[in-house]
């Protein structure tokens, strides 16, 4: 499963991104905007899906905003979130590779339907390189995590 996210600054591209995803038979569940609202909040959306990703251990997230910042902030603020931003699909590859990051986030002001389509190919078909160090590093997160989320 994908949750998407998008603010109104991201929602032109999460829409197409909803048609690239049917196109491909990849389920996946909007959290909202569910229609362009002018000055609406990123971390109303980017809290949704973190919080549906990390209680869905094998999800994905997909989060758009103007930057793409904002909402990585937000939802590495949810226990069990992994949150990047990226900007092409070398990111999107060593991100998952090396980092097992799942919610990649993306700006919608930057980056084109066509651009994100690569991107998410990228994310979602790049597994983990489960090595004893990334298994070490992803162990000490998990503690920082259980120590300052209590």
């Amino acid at each position: 499963m994908v949750y998407l996210g998008a603010d109104h600054a991201g929602f032109a591209l999460k829409e197409q991104i909803k048609k690239y995803l049917d196109k491909k038979n990849i389920s996946y569940e909007d959290k909202g905007s569910l229609k362009l609202k002018k000055g609406d909040d990123y971390p109303d959306f980017g809290y949704k899906v973190a919080k549906a990703v990390a209680e869905n251990k094998n999800a994905k997230g997909i989060l758009i905003c103007g930057t793409s910042y904002g909402m990585c902030i937000v939802a590495n603020k949810v226990k069990g979130a992994r949150a990047v931003s990226v900007k092409n699909e070398d990111d999107a590859v060593e991100i998952r590779k090396h980092n097992d990051a799942n919610i990649m986030c993306l700006s919608g002001w930057n980056i084109s339907p066509a651009k994100a389509n690569k991107i998410i190919d990228k994310f979602l078909n790049t597994k983990f390189e489960a090595v004893l160090r990334r298994k070490r590093r992803l162990n000490k997160i998990k503690k920082i995590e259980n120590k300052e989320f209590k």
